[in-house]
Order: C-alpha cells, then structure tokens, then sequence
C-alpha cells in the first residue's frame, strides 16, 4: 500500500514539474476542465463473456506548448471503470459486475495535424479510491459481492492511452481509448486455491469535451 500510494504520488509531483518546466515557452498554454463518457470493459482470456459497463470522467487539463506542431496535455480526473463479467470456473459460475472508481494522471504528447485536429498518445497511472462488486451466482458456491471488497483490487492501474482531438477555440472534442498493463485484481488463496479475480485488465473508451479557461 505504500509503495502504491508513493508511485502516485510521484506521478501527480511529475505532472506539476512538467507544468512548471514547459510554462516558459512561448505559446501561451491553456487549462482548463473536461469531462465525458467512460465505456469500460475488462479484458482477459480467463472468461466467457464481458459486457460494457458505463460510467463518467471529469477533471483538469494544461495543454503546454513546446512547439508550434507540439504540445505536452498533463491531466488529473476522476474516471469510473469497470464491467460486468459472466464467469464459469472451477470456484463457481455466474455474472460479476465490477464498479471501480480511480483519480487518473495521463500525461499526452499532442502532434497538432492541422490547426484544429490533433492526436495524443502517452502514459497514464491511476489510483483506486473506491470500488463495488456485485454478484449472482448460479450454484451458490462463492459469492464475490460479499467476499471482495476494494482492498482485493489494486490500488495502482497504469497503462497507455491514444486519442484523436478537435480544437474549437475555447472548446475541444476529443475520444481516447486506455489500454491498462496492470492486473485489477489481487491474488487470494480460496480453500487451499490460488486465484486473482478478476484476472483482468482495464480497457476504456471514453468520449469527452474540454472548455479552456484562456
């Protein structure tokens, strides 16, 4: 847990170094907020079926030039992950759905294509504030919602993010897909048997408008 909390931490001192460092360009940079639609799902060759869950992002954004085709994006928000999972194992059979809410930190390069179209790749972590499991079994053997709670998750989720963005002035438009490289689930001992549930790692597509403030 403390070395979870220490790589966030780290990361959000590393996004307000990159804030400070690049401000001195000549570009003006903007910030501003953003928020939209999350359409989350889990990925992993462990189940039979996963479904799309949706839930929201909103939070803050800089875009800091540092040149006139590029820009460096540092963002901190708060984005709902998750997805509803029919599983069939050896431990039980049923439909899990995973409700995990995290503050996030991607950090964008922006290659502007145009004066008004733009696209972004880059690294994000984030950190699990909350998390809900709800669960029908159909034997009864196991039941998550009552066995798992959100210290079974990990607290850090980090992977890689691209997008497509339209600039209109004060007001953006932008999709970006989350690719995660960090497992959600902690591995448990159950009766004698090792297992992480949800074997599984974030994928997220969400869809978002920006206003600047300058």
């Amino acid at each position: 847990m403390k070395n979870s909390k220490t790589i966030f931490l780290a990361s959000i001192a590393l996004t307000f170094m990159v804030c400070t460092s690049i401000t001195a360009q000549e570009n003006a940079p903007k910030f501003g907020i953003k928020g939209g639609v999350n359409f989350s799902n889990l990925y992993t060759d462990n189940v039979d079926d996963e479904n799309v869950l949706t839930g929201f992002n909103i939070g803050l954004f800089a875009k800091l030039p540092i040149s006139n085709s590029f820009a460096i994006q540092p963002e901190i928000y708060y984005s709902g992950k998750g997805a509803e999972v029919i599983y069939d194992n050896t431990l039980a059979s049923g439909t899990a759905r995973f409700k995990l809410n995290y503050i996030e930190v991607p950090v964008m390069l922006v290659a502007n294509i145009s004066k008004n179209f733009n696209i972004q790749a880059g690294p994000y972590v984030s950190y699990l504030i909350n998390g809900k499991t709800t669960n029908e079994s159909n034997d009864g053997s196991f039941n998550f919602e009552d066995n798992i709670d959100v210290n079974d998750f990990n607290r850090i989720d980090a992977g890689l993010a691209a997008g497509l963005g339209l600039d209109l002035g004060m007001i953006s438009l932008g999709v970006r897909y989350n690719y995660g490289l960090v497992k959600v689930g902690k591995e448990k001992n159950y009766f004698g048997t090792n297992y992480t549930f949800p074997d599984a790692k974030n994928s997220v597509l969400s869809f978002y408008a920006a206003i600047s403030f300058n």
